[in-house]
């Protein structure tokens, strides 16, 4: 067909969309059968294993193989991919003798992984299949063998694997997150198995780390003006400021809504001491804090800002909501 020719009905892409997904509902939720003892022995191989989970496979089973592998490996349990393909020309040199390989294969009758099992067997490599077959070559080479149900594809023609790695990925989940739990893997875990992403950022980010600082931190004397504050405020582009004794700690905090409250009061406010009209008991974050829980406490107190202090109580720098933002929408 042209692309001319090309016309788009929007209710029948809705419907062609909604018939894949409810068809991918089904068949994952079909795939609790596999939960079963063969699955916990699964488990418990894996969970024993000295070495790392290799995942072998080919197409898109390969593709949900790579995904499993890496789930895996950031999760608390080492593993990689291998492609079935190319084991066969070197790298099943990277496969030890302390590994547990898992092959995945829908039918369960792929030629390339076929290949390789009995290689990996002659070295006494545990193998863990996985396939919609108990009677496949893949489940009869296998030591353990997880069994998917059989499943009709979402492609009209039953023919793209769509249902099939869907429930393939979802059983592949299902193991990583069984050996997370039982090896006690933590959310401060994942800090050092991600600590250039967004993840590492939310997990091992202090206060200290995002808090605005030196020439950027907003503070003023307790024998200030109001005007003085004002000042301060603007020039370091903050909707609030600190007000500090002489030895430095924090006496009280002066917001703009604080400013707006008092002026619709006293139109001679400007003048008088910022002290007549700070709150004197602000909430306040410490530079030691994680980060996470600092978003919590502004989120929950629904306000803008908190100054910083430090084990002494002095003031070393605020945090606006802004910093927070990532840490808030997690």
């Amino acid at each position: 067909m042209a692309i001319e020719d090309i016309k788009i009905d929007a209710a029948e892409v809705k419907n062609i969309a909604l018939g894949v997904i409810r068809t991918e509902v089904q068949s994952l939720s079909s795939c609790e059968a596999a939960v079963n003892d063969g699955f916990v022995q699964a488990v418990e191989l894996v969970a024993k294993c000295p070495g790392r989970v290799v995942v072998v496979g080919i197409g898109k089973s390969g593709i949900i193989g790579r995904k499993i592998a890496a789930t895996l490996a950031s999760t608390g349990t080492p593993a990689i991919f291998v492609h079935a393909t190319e084991a066969l020309h070197g790298d099943l040199g990277m496969v030890t003798g302390h590994d547990v390989i898992f092959a995945l294969s829908y039918s369960g009758h792929s030629d390339e992984l076929n290949k390789i099992l009995p290689i990996l067997r002659q070295r006494s490599i545990t193998i863990i299949g996985m396939s919609s077959n108990a009677q496949s070559d893949l489940a009869k080479k296998s030591d353990l063998h997880i069994t998917l149900p059989q499943m009709h594809e979402a492609c009209p023609y039953n023919l793209a694997p769509t249902s099939s790695t869907t429930a393939m990925l979802g059983v592949g989940d299902a193991l990583a997150i069984c050996l997370m739990k039982i090896k006690k893997f933590e959310k401060e875990d994942f800090a050092l198995f991600h600590p250039g992403g967004m993840l590492g950022k939310l997990l091992t980010c202090n206060v200290v780390d995002i808090m605005q600082s030196g020439e950027r931190n907003p503070v003023v004397s307790i024998d200030a003006t109001v005007k003085d504050a004002l000042l301060v405020m603007t020039k370091t582009k903050s909707g609030a400021t600190a007000v500090v004794n002489g030895d430095g700690t924090l006496a009280g905090f002066f917001t703009d809504g604080d400013l707006r409250r008092s002026l619709q009061k006293d139109s001679e406010l400007l003048q008088k001491c910022v002290a007549e009209v700070m709150t004197k008991q602000p909430v306040t974050l410490t530079d030691s804090m994680k980060a996470v829980e600092a978003a919590k406490i502004i989120s929950l107190r629904r306000i803008d800002n908190a100054p910083v202090v430090d084990a002494a109580g002095k003031v070393v720098g605020i945090v606006d909501e802004g910093d927070l933002i990532p840490f808030i929408t997690t």
